[in-house]
């Protein structure tokens, strides 16, 4: 019974690959419930206990994705209560050390999209500090050197939505100077490249924030030129072409700060491209719909800036339907509700410049 639900693991792995996240949540519940029959009839067997809480992270992994913060962050609590049991018994197994990095990692993910940001860099720490001492130990570990990068990476998302640019420049740079080492080591290594691209986009989002504009333009462009490498070579990889998506936005909103409008628009359109085709591959993958939401959003901005109320307006309300859409999925949702009163209110005012136009 293990190695069947060690298989609907690999199936629903594939899934997420693929974007189908119905289908890999299915698949994960469905080797949930045959790793807690088989935990729950030997609580002393390891093994078992450690596949049921490596099931409940990759469900947790799913439902954040969907936006189903609560539902998520449960599994993900679920996760680490399994781990930390299993890193106290043994402290030595460096491998459950490693899930117990992992659980907090999941943990604060979810805090973090939850706008609980204090109690997510404490997540998010407690996990680095794990991670430092297994990297420390070994440094030749490229697993470990690569569990580093990615605490640093989330510590640094939590900082940036705090307003402590400094600090999440800091810790976005500890990142990406493991990845780049990771790189350079192999660069046929294709999960390491698309790292260090992220790397690139977070330090991307940090510098335009604190208004430095060529730096940021420089770093977004790094991290586009490794996806456009990436994505070229395997049309099929989703996450890649979502990543591409997001380098072009980046790339968009410097631009438009820098009042290279026609640039901006360009570069929204190219993200938008991508995002469309996601949103209609599949529809129940909410964190693409709102992708797409926002693409909408960016657009319609520089078309105002423009003075196309027209273009903006049509924009517009293609992302309010989309966000509408979302809401109606899960309403307890704040982030997207708060889009939609911000899709509502920027029609509103678009309405009214068309109004004040034709009167004139």
């Amino acid at each position: 019974m293990a190695s069947e639900s060690e298989s609907y693991g690999r199936i629903g792995d594939m899934l997420v690959t693929q974007g189908k996240l119905d289908e890999a949540l299915k698949a994960y519940r469905d080797g949930l419930a045959i790793a807690e029959r088989l935990a729950a009839a030997d609580r002393s067997n390891t093994e078992w206990q450690r596949d049921l809480s490596e099931s409940y992270g990759r469900i947790g992994d799913v439902l954040v994705t969907q936006g189903k913060l609560d539902e998520a962050l449960k599994a993900y609590r679920d996760s680490l209560a399994i781990a930390e049991r299993l890193a106290a018994a043994d402290r030595s197994n460096t491998e459950w050390q490693r899930d117990l990095a992992f659980s907090f990692n999941g943990v604060g993910y979810a805090l973090n999209d939850q706008g609980k940001f204090d109690e997510a860099l404490k997540a998010y720490r407690d996990g680095l500090a794990i991670d430092e001492q297994l990297a420390a130990a070994d440094p030749n570990n490229t697993r470990w050197q690569r569990d580093l990068a990615f605490s640093f990476h989330g510590i640094g998302n939590v900082l940036k939505n705090q307003g402590k640019f400094d600090e999440a420049l800091k810790a976005y740079r500890d990142g990406l100077a493991i990845r780049e080492r990771l790189t350079a080591a192999d660069r046929s290594n294709t999960d390491w490249q698309h790292d260090l691209a992220f790397s690139f986009n977070g330090i991307g989002n940090v510098l335009k924030n604190q208004g430095k504009f060529d730096e940021a333009l420089k770093a977004y462009r790094d991290g586009l030129a490794i996806l456009e490498r990436l994505t070229a070579a395997d049309r099929s990889n989703t996450r890649w072409q979502h990543d591409l998506a997001i380098s072009f936005n980046g790339i968009g909103n410097v631009f438009k700060d820098q009042g290279s409008f026609d640039e901006a628009l360009q570069a929204y359109r190219d993200g938008l491209a991508i995002d469309e085709q996601f949103a209609a591959a599949d529809p129940s993958n909410t964190r693409w719909q709102r992708d797409f939401a926002v693409s909408y959003a960016n657009v319609a901005s520089v078309y105002i800036r423009l003075g196309n109320i027209a273009n903006a307006l049509s924009a517009l309300q293609k992302g309010r339907n989309v966000i509408a859409a979302l809401v109606t999925i899960v309403p307890d949702n704040a982030q997207w509700t708060k889009d939609l009163v911000w899709f509502e209110s920027q029609i509103a005012r678009a309405e009214g410049q068309a109004r004040e136009t034709e009167r004139n």
